[in-house]
């Protein structure tokens, strides 16, 4: 299956100009399935009370070597579980230098039965995170 063949509506769900809903193929599509996951804690769906990730568990604790260590498992683990159409190459969270409490996770992947690699870096603030503009 190429990373094309993957198409379905924007999460959020958003209307295109005349009214129809818009629509994300490709890496986006899978990309947003990803994120949805790490999103979504579990027992948040009724119908599926195992998806999601622990994501949310880390939130207050520190930006330890090991905590990343302990974020990248997860993040790993939830997304090989909940994920099929991709294998998880790895993981990496690493610090900002210059934002306290930000986390950047870079899950590395490819879509099954291709040869492509590819990149997604998510954001993860923990409580000392104040993004601009935020209260202190």
């Amino acid at each position: 299956m190429s990373a094309e063949a993957v198409a379905g509506l924007r999460y959020p769900v958003d209307c295109a100009g005349r009214g129809d809903f818009t629509v994300v193929r490709g890496a986006e599509k899978l990309e947003q399935g990803m994120r949805l996951i790490l999103q979504t804690y579990p027992g948040e769906r009724v119908m599926r009370p195992d998806f999601g990730s622990r994501l949310r568990d880390f939130l207050f604790e520190a930006a330890t070597p090991a905590t990343r260590v302990l974020l990248a498992r997860e993040v790993e683990r939830a997304i090989s579980a909940w994920e099929p159409r991709v294998e998880v190459l790895g993981v990496d969270v690493s610090t900002d230098d210059g934002v306290d409490g930000l986390l950047h996770i870079a899950i590395g992947y490819r879509v099954r039965g291709t040869a492509t690699s590819r990149e997604l870096v998510v954001d993860f603030g923990t409580d000392r995170y104040q993004p601009e503009g935020g209260q202190s």
